[in-house]
């Protein structure tokens, strides 16, 4: 699976952006799909080797880039693991998805602030990466919810046809 997610990395590092940072962050599919399977053990390795592995193949290790990625993907491993508790009957995939898309911009712009660019003229970016994180969330967790509806166990499909 974390091979899954850093070829959809890459794939996305291929397509052009509109907007510097602004990306739509296909690999998170993956890590909601494993989030939901094994649990958030799992898609917290799956994440972390993603960024790592992705950092590594495409050049960007240890650049501020890749520091960018790695805080965006422990902010939303942390809102993921808050998530976990809520109650499934209204917190599914979409739901964890766009909160992680927010708290993955959260900790970027954080970083940024605190690192690269110490200025409140940040503040402006805000309106336009939370509308990339509600949309691409929005996307990522429905693709992701479509794939985990599409996986039935099979003791499932058993009860159900008897």
């Amino acid at each position: 699976m974390a091979a899954l997610a850093l070829g959809l990395s890459v794939l996305e590092a291929a397509i052009p952006s509109p907007l510097p940072g602004v990306k739509p962050g296909l690999a998170n599919i993956v890590i909601l799909i494993v989030l939901a399977r094994y649990g958030w053990r799992t898609a917290a390795w799956v994440s972390l080797l993603r960024v790592l592995a992705g950092g590594l193949l495409m050049g960007s290790f240890l650049t501020p880039g890749f520091f960018l990625g790695l805080t965006g993907a422990i902010f939303s491993l942390a809102i993921l693991a808050a998530s976990q508790h809520l109650p499934q009957r209204w917190f599914g995939p979409v739901t964890h998805s766009i909160l992680a898309a927010f708290a993955h911009i959260a900790g970027q712009l954080l970083l940024v602030y605190f690192w690269l660019i110490p200025h409140t003229g940040i503040a402006y970016l805000l309106p336009i990466f939370a509308l990339a994180a509600l949309v691409f969330g929005t996307v990522n967790g429905l693709i992701a919810a479509r794939f985990l509806d599409k996986d039935i166990p099979e003791t499932a499909v058993m009860e159900r046809t008897s």
